[in-house]
């Protein structure tokens, strides 16, 4: 009781003045039943099953309506509104006048206890301040089926394979029985002899009815106590009676029930406001009615159907034609009156939800098309940048290579130049140190060499025998060098210092360059007959054959297509001889 708001406990109060101290636990749960309404409180506890008021915190399921306007009749037990309203306020005004004759009874039960005498029974002692709850089997739906199968040899028509018939009813006018049709296709179920129960959904009561409303079918609720003498019968004409099992199997109405001694089926009667067994209710969502309008005009235009209370059906199923709850009258309510009113809101509202779940599969396609286009771009976008970075890379890469080429290209001309420049030193000192000297020293030599230069310029010189090879390439040398290169410039010493004597430095060098090719960059020959004259060391020219007597030379430039065999106009000495 602690975790009780104030109102709650100020509802508690009340009521517990009301029956004059009752148990606090049965007095809750009442008042949780009721949504703490006192009145409909003590309505439940002194007027014997009223049904709790329907608020905004309870279950949609919870929430019925009553639609009984297509049955012929009411039920002759079933107690009137007003009749029982007025129950329900006389019964606590009794109760209350008790009190006294409660406390008398208590304290005359204490002296008779005294005095060992025997307690007579007065008649207000029976009266009581609320109806307990009528002890309870343990078990629930499943049990109850299995018994009601075991007890009748019956087994429920949703376990054989009898092919469900569609004779669903599209329009407002009743139309002829479909019971011979139903017949004509489910004979083969009774091949084996054996009697057919209604479908019977195994769940509990509201679960019962969210399926109801989730599929948007008619329900069947059956209710029976075996403490009524109808059970039997009804059991063997009603609920065996395959005419009336397939009439709901066919029309796909949902089946469920127990018996009011079990805590859902009792759970379900209060709901229902059963009152005699058996009991049947037919149950499905219908346009929410209003004071103002009735529930033919006001269902095209209701924004939330609620689950109703089509119909009830108690009392005896005898005699068969005509029993309130006989298999004919049920039959003759379905094909007659409830589903040709029925089952036209409920084919909408199923239309409703297939366009829904077809607008949403829709949806769903649509998301996931979107989905995969996004994914499609995505990929053509990384893709793309994923090539545009790799070109940029590639591209790069290709400027670094080409800056590294030119790179090279210009250190390669540095050092070229670099050389050319020492080259051009050493042909100087070469000038002054070796052609100088031997110039003064045999300038009436013993036979003469007539030289063409690549530049196309002869030049006739004499030189001794004894004149070396070397002396006659440094000579040739010599004459490469550019006009501007005057000889006063010419250096005295070698660029990498002093050496004793001027050819033994140049060999040095031809050495340390790799060769005389390299060295010289030109080669001599012959002009006719062409004969080379390669450079050797330690060569005179006396000793050479094609050199006797003179001669014309050419000065071939290593890699020049240069011809040398051309005639200069010159002749030797044995020529002029």
């Amino acid at each position: 009781m602690s975790n009780l708001t104030d109102s709650q406990q100020r509802a508690l109060n009340q009521l517990r003045e009301l029956t004059n101290g009752g148990s606090d636990d049965v007095s809750i749960g009442v008042l949780e039943s009721t949504d703490w309404d006192v009145e409909r409180a003590a309505e439940l506890i002194f007027g014997g099953g009223g049904l709790p008021a329907p608020s905004t915190s309870t279950s949609a399921v919870e929430a019925f309506e009553v639609d009984d306007s297509a049955q012929r009749q009411p039920s002759q037990n079933q107690v009137l509104p007003n009749t029982r309203m007025l129950y329900a306020l006389a019964r606590p005004l009794l109760s209350l006048l008790a009190v006294p004759l409660h406390i008398l009874s208590s304290v005359v039960r204490f002296i008779f206890g005294i005095l060992r005498i025997p307690v007579p029974q007065f008649r207000f002692t029976s009266l009581n301040f609320y109806r307990p709850q009528p002890r309870r089997r343990a078990g629930g739906p499943d049990k109850w089926v299995r018994e009601l199968e075991e007890e009748l040899g019956a087994v429920c028509i949703g376990r054989t394979k009898t092919p469900r018939v569609s004779t669903s009813t599209t329009g407002m006018q009743a139309g002829p029985s479909r019971v011979s049709a139903r017949n004509a296709q489910s004979d083969d179920c009774l091949a084996e002899g054996k009697k057919l129960l209604p479908d019977f959904i195994i769940s509990s009561y509201d679960q019962f009815l969210r399926t109801c409303q989730r599929e948007f079918k008619i329900g069947c609720v059956i209710l029976l106590t075996e403490e009524h003498d109808d059970t039997p019968e009804f059991k063997r004409a009603t609920l065996t009676n395959s005419d009336f099992v397939k009439a709901l199997y066919n029309n796909d109405i949902l089946a469920w029930g127990g018996d009011v001694r079990d805590l859902e089926a009792w759970n379900g009667s209060e709901k229902l406001q059963a009152t005699t067994y058996p009991f049947i209710a037919f149950v499905a969502l219908q346009p929410k009615r209003t004071p103002s309008s009735s529930s033919r005009s006001h269902s095209s235009s209701s924004p939330q159907p609620v689950l109703t209370v089509l119909s009830r059906h108690q009392g005896k199923p005898y005699p068969s034609s005509s029993g309130p709850t006989s298999a004919q009258t049920l039959i003759d309510h379905l094909d007659r009156q409830l589903l040709p009113r029925v089952n036209p809101f409920l084919e909408r509202l199923r239309a409703q939800q297939r366009e829904r779940e077809r607008d949403r599969q829709l949806r769903d396609e649509q998301d996931r098309a979107f989905q995969e286009a996004a994914r499609r771009d995505k990929e053509r976008i990384e893709a793309k940048i994923a090539a545009e970075k790799a070109e940029t890379e590639a591209k790069r890469k290709a400027e670094e290579v080409e800056k590294a080429a030119i790179l090279k290209q210009e250190q390669e001309a540095a050092e070229a130049r670099q050389r050319e420049e020492l080259r051009m030193v050493w042909r100087c000192w070469t000038r002054k140190a070796v052609v100088g000297p031997m110039m003064t020293a045999g300038g009436g030599g013993d036979f003469r060499i007539a030289i063409r230069l690549p530049t196309g310029t002869r030049v006739v010189q004499s030189f001794a025998l004894t004149t070396s090879l070397t002396a006659l390439y440094a000579f040739v040398d010599s004459q490469l060098i550019p006009s501007h290169f005057e000889p006063k410039d010419d250096p005295v010493t070698p660029p990498e210092g002093k050496e004793t004597g001027g050819e033994k430095a140049i060999e040095k060098q031809i050495v340390a360059v790799g060769g005389a090719t390299s060295w010289w960059g030109f080669q001599l020959a012959m002009a006719y007959p062409r004969l080379e004259i390669p450079w050797k060391r330690d060569v005179q020219l006396g000793e050479l054959s094609m050199l006797k007597g003179g001669g014309q030379v050419v000065v071939e430039m290593l890699g020049s297509s240069q011809s040398s065999s051309e005639d200069d106009g010159y002749k030797t000495e044995s020529d002029e001889e």
